[in-house]
């Protein structure tokens, strides 16, 4: 079977790989592309290890790890390539960190961090990073119900 490139290849940027399907649009929020962004997002592709996955490419840009850790909170087990002059330099799974302090909202409309100018600051609950425990109200909440920052 002959193998065919069905995005481009891009000189200088990052490529997101292993998100699962359906979530391309989220990790998009996160890295809110400039106007000016050459962005290339991949929907449904077929994977071995997940059936289905997303894909992203970004041209001339390299995350910081507070996107990385973003990303992580919405797709464990992506994987993040950093691409100069066509080829991989730096290749690495994202991790969830034990404390995410100021990316994601607290869902409890009565916790303090929705009614002060402060930082939210979560734990992690769960190692897969599905779970975080506010450390201000206490509540548990899936990454499902929060929204980034």
């Amino acid at each position: 079977m002959m193998k065919v490139m069905k995005v481009d290849a891009i000189r200088n940027g990052t490529v997101i790989d292993h998100i699962p399907a359906g979530r391309v649009q989220r990790v998009l929020a996160i890295l809110k592309p400039r106007g000016t962004d050459v962005v290339m997002m991949g929907m449904n592709f077929s994977s071995k290890a997940m059936r289905k996955k997303d894909i992203i490419k970004i041209e001339g840009r390299e995350l910081n790890q507070h996107e990385v850790n973003s990303i992580a909170l919405i797709a464990p087990d992506a994987k993040v390539s950093i691409i100069r002059d066509f080829n991989v330099t730096q290749k690495f799974k994202v991790e969830v960190p034990e404390v995410i302090e100021g990316l994601v909202l607290c869902p409890n409309p009565k916790c303090i961090t929705n009614a002060e100018p402060m930082l939210t600051r979560f734990a992690l609950v769960e190692a897969n990073g599905s779970k975080l425990s506010c450390q201000y109200c206490e509540r548990v909440f899936s990454t499902d119900e929060m929204d980034h920052v």
